[in-house]
């Protein structure tokens, strides 16, 4: 069973011509509205891949809390420990996409900002019992450092994907198995302006493996000395807001009965094919159509 504690926020995507900048407006094609949140996001991923999958975290009482848990169940992902709150409204994030498929996102965390220790503490038991643990950073920092020094030294498998970057330094690094940031979170997390030399700057804080994902490049594993690159599929991207949280997801699928170059393999397909579809949850592929999406690549071979 994976168990994802995060975020569950509610979408609106706005196209634009272009992300604008500072005091800069633009005309906006369309608006539309979808399930997100990160962890919301790659629960979804991993359960549409087959997994047995149970979230944890809290929305509000409002009408989107009600939508992302109806939206969860009917993924077939476990809600029952999901804590609706009426102090709190559900989160929201207000999203730009461009005509290349690029992104640019504002969050308002809402009761996902909720989550504390205690509620981790309430439910420990099934987060260890747990074969992989998901977790983000659209939840509270000191609450996931709270988690990693509850759970047992060597299972569950922790993945955690440090997005929005913030400082890790009060983290029990040690405990992370994979940390998975994308380019630009791996440069902000290190300072350091180079993929390689960034990880193991992570790597010598305990941290024992990083995945850096890195958009149509694909991705790339640095554990101990070593790194390795894993391309990425060509697609024509029309939307890449939940590629990562495909990725991810499709990773923790993978990675108790795979390898670790071939779970990654498998979460480039995924986050690849994820981006030619609009929205986030919407985007999230089956595991039918991945693997009709491997075949078609490996006859184009």
């Amino acid at each position: 069973m994976i168990a994802v504690l995060g975020s569950a926020n509610t979408d609106i995507v706005t196209e634009v011509p272009h992300i604008p900048g500072p005091g800069e407006t633009v005309l906006g094609k369309s608006v539309r509205r979808y399930p997100g949140g990160k962890g919301a996001n790659q629960a979804v991923a991993a359960a549409r891949l087959g997994e047995a999958v149970a979230f944890f975290g809290k929305v509000g009482t409002d009408v989107f809390g009600d939508e992302l848990l109806t939206e969860l169940r009917h993924n077939g992902i476990d809600v029952t420990n999901v804590e609706q709150i009426s102090d709190h409204s559900t989160g929201l994030a207000s999203i730009l996409v461009d005509d290349a498929g690029e992104n640019a996102i504002a969050i308002a965390p809402g009761a996902n900002a909720a989550v504390d220790a205690d509620y981790v503490d309430r439910n420990l038991d099934k987060l260890c019992a747990a074969d992989v643990i998901l977790l983000q950073f659209e939840i509270p920092l000191d609450v996931i450092a709270h988690l990693l020094r509850c759970l047992p030294p060597k299972r569950p498998f922790v993945i955690v994907d440090p997005a929005p970057a913030q400082d890790i330094s009060t983290l029990p690094l040690e405990r992370i198995d994979l940390l998975t940031p994308n380019r630009s979170e791996l440069f902000a997390l290190t300072q350091q302006h180079d993929i390689p030399t960034a990880a193991q700057a992570l790597l010598a804080q305990g941290v024992r493996a990083v995945i850096c994902k890195n958009g149509k490049d694909g991705a790339y594993l640095i554990a101990g000395a070593d790194t390795t690159h894993f391309p990425a599929p060509k697609v024509q991207a029309v939307d890449t807001t939940a590629a990562g949280d495909a990725f991810n997801g499709a990773l923790a699928s993978a990675v108790t009965h795979l390898s670790i170059d071939e779970s990654i393999q498998w979460a480039n397909l995924v986050g690849a094919l994820s981006t030619t579809r609009h929205g986030a949850q919407p985007s999230l592929p089956n595991r039918d159509r991945v693997q009709v999406f491997r075949q078609e690549l490996q006859a184009a071979l």
